[in-house]
């Protein structure tokens, strides 16, 4: 049963950081912290020009198709 409660505190304090749910020197709290850093560093970074340009041409290609039904 605390294996449970555990496991739904991680997903509850998703946001909290993997200090706060899991026990010092457990492998899965360094494996949190790591993929938490890559995730912050990814979700920093910019969206590419041509990501947006092609989202631009998607939303003008469905306001045309919108039109025309």
């Amino acid at each position: 049963m605390t294996e449970k409660m555990g496991k739904d505190r991680a997903v509850s304090s998703a946001r909290s950081g993997p200090d706060d749910v899991f026990a010092p020197g457990d492998a899965n709290r360094d494996i949190a912290r790591r993929l938490k850093s890559f995730y912050d560093a990814v979700e920093a970074e910019p969206i590419p020009a041509m990501l947006l340009d092609l989202l631009e041409k998607l939303d003008a290609a469905e306001a045309a198709a919108g039109r025309k039904a």
